[in-house]
């Protein structure tokens, strides 16, 4: 077990969106990411990654457990200081990118400095820093809407690491690009964890996920931890079809303490 501390601890954490019916999209689920780590998890669309990553991401709270991020518990925050957390400690790297195409490289990455105190000549200077370590610095007052996808994501890249966050984390970051392209980024990924980033990804690929130092398999909202290094498709499905019978038995065992519990009142009227 690793001596490095936690940046994420899921105890219990689940997330049920109400009804009715009430929807349970995380189940209740145990999980720790440490300093340093590369974690991916990865499943097919309506699995329940959305919800992990808005539960993680601070986005959304959950419906129960408990969520530290940096040790912090973050069921005792008020909306604000969730999103000044959010903000302070949590990079986010999106599929869609989320770039304003009409601002140059330099002015997206400043844009996430808005809110730290900085004067505007330090936020230019760690823009144009952190674009330069992801290899972007030529391209530095080139409009975000004329890069290429490649480009743009590693803009995106350099948006999230500009506050220097705890954690890194990544939503389909291949998603929109072509193969080549999408090799370029990941290699980005993989040397950012290589220089001591804790990197999350959150993805349906199983080529993807595979690069972790962790994966964690998800299906219907229930997270289970396998071996990154043989993580196929059919790697992946034979996990999530353990998943299945899993909850399908513990429905049945509910089931079965139902009828019985049927059985004892209709013995006690019956009385």
């Amino acid at each position: 077990m690793s001596a490095r501390e936690p940046v994420i601890e899921f105890a219990g954490v689940g997330r049920t969106y109400p009804g009715p019916p009430p929807v349970p999209a995380l189940r209740p689920a145990e999980l720790v990411i440490r300093r340093g780590e590369y974690v991916t998890v990865v499943g097919p669309s309506g699995s329940g990654k959305s919800t992990f990553l808005n539960v993680a991401g601070l986005l959304d709270r959950p419906s129960e457990g408990v969520y530290r991020l940096d040790g912090i518990d973050t069921a005792t925050l008020n909306e604000r200081d969730r999103t000044a957390l959010r903000g302070r400690r949590i990079g986010f790297v999106f599929q869609s990118f989320h770039l304003l195409p009409h601002r140059s490289s330099m002015e997206n990455v400043m844009l996430s400095l808005l809110y730290t105190g900085a004067r505007r000549k330090e936020r230019r200077a760690r823009a144009l820093e952190t674009l330069e370590r992801v290899g972007l610095g030529h391209r530095a007052h080139a409009p975000a809407g004329r890069l290429s996808g490649g480009e743009r994501q590693r803009v995106a890249i350099a948006r999230a690491l500009v506050n220097r966050p705890s954690l890194l984390l990544c939503d389909e970051p291949t998603g929109n690009l072509d193969t080549t392209t999408a090799h370029t980024v990941l290699a980005l990924i993989d040397e950012l964890h290589a220089d001591g980033f804790t990197v999350l990804v959150v993805t349906h690929d199983p080529g993807v996920a595979s690069r972790g130092e962790r994966a964690v398999v998800i299906r219907d909202g229930v997270l289970r931890e396998t071996d990154p290094a043989g993580l196929t498709a059919e790697a992946v499905q034979a996990v999530q079809d353990v998943q299945v019978r899993d909850v399908q038995a513990v429905r049945n065992a509910h089931a079965v303490q139902d009828v019985q519990a049927v059985r004892v009142v209709q013995t006690e009227c019956v009385r």
